[in-house]
């Protein structure tokens, strides 16, 4: 008997230890895709702003358009967003998973492409596709 109960134990302390395990996992991917959506919608606020006090979206890489949200533009214009973005060495704005942001400009509209939690980006018709696309 005292052998059951300790058996019992063990694996009643192991299926609590994975679900610990998956609470943890999934609290953090929601709060990583909580950020995410919170980084864009300050990027899309910054760069509305952008347009309409210089005249058009920044052009360049994303390391050029951060600098040009911070200042350094023809108007010299400091956009501020609405919160601190995380910037990598090289000046770029990056997804909470460390991956620079894609910019993507017309005459009118943006595409922001985060490659998402696998850090690749990928066509959509890609069975990995875990990216985060988002325009105007």
């Amino acid at each position: 008997m005292k052998k059951f109960i300790i058996v019992v134990g063990a694996i009643s302390l192991l299926v609590v230890a994975g679900w610990l395990v998956h609470a943890f996992t999934t609290f953090r991917v929601n709060a990583r895709s909580t950020r995410l959506t919170q980084d864009v919608e300050s990027l899309f606020d910054g760069l509305q702003k952008y347009k309409e006090h210089v005249g058009a979206y920044p052009v360049g890489s994303n390391s050029d358009v951060a600098r040009a949200l911070q200042g350094q533009n023809a108007k010299k214009v400091i956009i501020l967003v609405g919160r601190k973005l995380e910037q990598n060495g090289k000046g770029e704005f990056v997804d909470p998973w460390g991956t620079p942001f894609r910019f993507y400009f017309s005459d009118n509209s943006v595409l922001l492409r985060s490659a998402g939690p696998n850090r690749r980006f990928e066509e959509s018709t890609s069975m990995d596709f875990d990216d985060y696309i988002r325009s105007n």
